[in-house]
């Protein structure tokens, strides 16, 4: 190695570097200098896009945080969401594109379809009946299909009869006119060209519910399934096994045991031997209600069903329309007539009438509506005798004896209905029957409406007023009331059959 030049003594000046070592400080810089001359022509060679969506920088990014509390999440898309088949060998994996994005569902807002009943309506057709999203109605088109799926290997099948069958025609219904919350009511209704189950071998009736008009995505449900010999042709053709049916809408609340028991003896002296009431129960059958009803169970008289599951659906008024729906095919041709009304109201016949006559006159209807007589819940009657009367053992339709007599406003009614040509009903009328509606029926028959009384614990009178005049008018709240005591002249027949019925009631 050379030595360098010793400076001169006492000089300031230093010594020059030889041009070797000039060479060879240039070299490092020239290479700098070259690769950030290539790394500006490559930035400039960028899409525009890229520009605008990419900071200016050269370093990496960071890895993503959590996704931000936002309306809809969304997360950049796996490799795998974006090829349709993994590549193939000795190709490369395409890159993620960072701008297709991926929405990610979490917890379920209300199901597609929450089924409550499933019924053969005759030898050809089945109805469903349940709840489904109400937004999924409103703003969607779901749709259905109904299969009848017989059971494999049985003896004496054809080849035709064990095939799966699908229905010729399968629509639904939405019976709520619109009133459900969160849940909507359904009745889906399958029409089947030739009978399922022929053959008494058996099968399962299977319910396809698509979310949409496409038909690759649906749930598949077996709605219904029938034991082998269980069908029997005979159940859809009269005679019935009841004259008359009560279907009930929810009991909820705090009913009064007193006035259930009231409603059911006189109901079931009213409607005869060959009648028979259901009751729901979604959460109002307390054990005083509930033993008030027991003598009527015991006696064949009465269903109590405890739907209080219902609660986890939030439909109209702890799901009125569904439990009426399910009780219409569940008992489609169990009646000749199927009556709904509430335990707050009390069928009547005018003029000394006969249930028989009125129904035979309206025959030819398939469906009747009731009008209504609107009773004063808190206003009693005292004559000049009664000074001193014990109104707590008296029942409360026979205190409560005080109409409105305003005319010319239009009042809930309710109705009848022969079942068997009702596809779906409601709960005031249904919208969904075979033949024709009267509602001209006032002369006929009516109903005593005792608005806020059914859950009023102790004593209903809460101003007692003196009986008018024959035709006289009581003023109270502003509203004229017409007495009335057609109900009240009807308790001690009803009193006596309780008894004769089924015995002494402490309630």
């Amino acid at each position: 190695m050379r030595s360098e030049p010793a400076a001169a003594a006492g000089g300031g000046i230093a010594a020059v570097p030889s041009p070797a070592l000039l060479c060879s400080d240039l070299k490092p810089f020239l290479a700098a200098l070259t690769m950030l001359t290539l790394l500006a022509a490559a930035w400039q060679l960028r899409p525009y896009h890229s520009l605008l969506a990419v900071p200016f920088s050269l370093c990496p990014d960071p890895p993503p945080s959590l996704p931000r509390s936002l309306a809809v999440s969304g997360k950049a898309s796996s490799p795998s969401s974006n090829a349709s088949s993994s590549p193939k060998q000795g190709q490369e994996r395409p890159k993620p594109d960072p701008n297709r994005r991926e929405f990610r569902a979490v917890g379920s807002a209300a199901a597609l379809f929450v089924q409550m009943g499933a019924y053969r309506g005759g030898p050809y057709t089945f109805a469903v009946v349940g709840l489904a999203s109400k937004p999924v109605h409103v703003y969607g088109k779901p749709w259905f299909r109904c299969e009848w799926v017989p059971n494999a290997g049985a003896a004496n099948a054809s080849a035709s009869s064990a095939r799966p069958m699908r229905a010729a025609n399968t629509y639904h219904m939405l019976p709520d006119w619109g009133y459900g919350r969160v849940y909507t009511v359904v009745v889906v209704n399958c029409t089947f060209s030739a009978a399922p189950n022929a053959d008494n071998a058996g099968g399962r009736l299977v319910l396809n519910a698509y979310y949409g008009p496409s038909p690759a995505r649906y749930e598949r449900i077996e709605a219904l399934e029938e034991a082998p010999g269980a069908y029997d042709e005979a159940a859809f053709r009269p005679p019935h096994r009841y004259d008359y049916l009560y279907c009930g809408s929810s009991l909820y609340g705090d009913l009064s045991a007193a006035r259930v028991r009231e409603w059911m003896a006189y109901h079931a002296r009213f409607f005869g031997a060959r009648s028979h009431f259901v009751f729901h129960d979604a959460g109002g059958v307390s054990p005083a209600v509930r033993a008030a009803l027991e003598p009527w169970v015991r006696a064949g008289r009465a269903t109590l069903q405890d739907v209080r599951a219902q609660a986890d659906y939030d439909g109209w008024y702890h799901n009125q329309f569904l439990v009426v729906n399910d009780c219409l095919h569940r008992y489609r041709h169990a009646a000749r007539w199927t009556f709904f009304f509430d335990v707050d109201e009390y069928i009547f016949l005018p003029d000394g009438r006969t249930l028989e006559g009125v129904l035979a006159e309206l025959d030819p209807y398939t469906q009747f509506t009731i009008e209504q007589n609107p009773m004063s819940s808190r206003l009693c009657a005292r004559g000049t005798n009664d000074s001193e009367a014990d109104y707590s053992k008296q029942w409360g339709f026979e205190k409560l004896v005080f109409r409105n007599s305003i005319t010319g406003v239009r009042r809930d009614r309710k109705y009848a209905i022969q079942a068997k040509n009702a596809y779906a009903t409601g709960v005031h009328m249904s919208e969904n029957v075979i033949g024709n509606t009267t509602h001209k029926t006032e002369h006929l028959i009516r109903y005593y409406h005792y608005h806020n009384t059914i859950n009023v614990p102790g004593e209903l009178c809460r101003e007692f007023v003196p009986v008018p005049p024959k035709g006289g008018l009581t003023w109270s709240e502003k509203t004229p009331w017409y007495y009335d005591d057609s109900m009240k002249r009807l308790t001690n027949a009803v009193r006596e059959f309780e008894k004769k019925t089924i015995g002494n009631v402490h309630v």
